[in-house]
């Protein structure tokens, strides 16, 4: 109970510590584009009712995970392929290496023009920058199984669909969730951005919308929530880490200890 007690400390104490300074820097301000957080926190309950969390919130998330979740899907399986396969990779790289480098924003215009301005670009537009550094880093987590390991599994007739699940995929887990993990913060990103572009509904929309009509109270209650959301799903992924990293977390905790 004092360790849970600790790390929600931990977790909390930064944000809760940011937001009274913003409190007390804000406190005196008379600039209608920084009102006081005071000012914020009292239209905040006004804005976001429940008709708009339906409305506006509910819509972003799910396209924030149809994309998240496509992404994942594609860069474990190609990124497992692309390990496994000198050749593959000796082929597939420099490919990889000029697709990463262009900027997901950049291809919303694109995107538009094959997958029109619906729920259909949103998403393409979310997976295609949530997609690389999963793959990237599954292909580098695949790459770096233990040879002992692999002739160990084979030796023992494990091959096939078990040898990936049990020794490639499992070995490779603690890069693939570093790579989930950078594509989460990403995806937040692309989902606003798709939404700014061309939307009827969801939070980049509601942003930009009490922006452009000089609501700037409310606008800055649209930001609170993106972070709120970040924060949400930041401590979500780390629960579902932590539950299926747990053999992982352990044997570094018996080395640590032993060391």
């Amino acid at each position: 109970m004092k360790l849970l007690a600790l790390r929600l400390f931990f977790v909390l104490a930064l944000p809760l510590l940011l937001l009274v300074a913003w409190w007390f820097a804000s406190a005196g301000s008379t600039d209608v584009y920084r009102p006081p957080l005071r000012t914020i926190l009292t239209t905040f309950p006004d804005v976001w009712t429940g008709e708009r969390l339906r409305a506006d919130v509910l819509p972003s998330v799910l396209r924030l995970l149809a994309g998240y979740t496509s992404a994942a899907v594609v860069g474990v399986a190609l990124g497992t392929v692309i390990g496994s396969y000198r050749r593959v990779r000796a082929v597939c790289e420099p490919v990889l290496e000029f697709l990463r480098a262009v900027p997901p924003p950049v291809l919303v215009p694109v995107i538009m023009l094959f997958a029109g301005i619906g729920d259909t670009m949103k998403i393409a537009v979310i997976a295609s920058g949530c997609v690389w550094p999963i793959l990237l880093n599954t292909v580098e987590g695949v790459r770096a199984v233990d040879s002992v390991m692999s002739e160990t599994a084979r030796s023992y007739g494990i091959v096939g669909a078990a040898r990936l699940r049990h020794v490639v995929l499992r070995s490779a887990s603690p890069q693939i969730f570093a790579g989930l993990r950078q594509a989460l913060s990403i995806g937040i990103i692309l989902m606003v951005i798709s939404e700014m572009s061309v939307s009827s509904n969801g939070l980049g929309y509601t942003v930009i919308q009490f922006q452009r009509t000089f609501a700037i109270p409310d606008m800055w209650t649209g930001i609170l929530v993106l972070g709120l959301l970040g924060f949400l799903l930041s401590v979500l992924f780390r629960l579902v880490e932590r539950r299926v990293l747990g053999w992982y977390h352990g044997l570094r905790a018996s080395s640590r200890r032993s060391s």
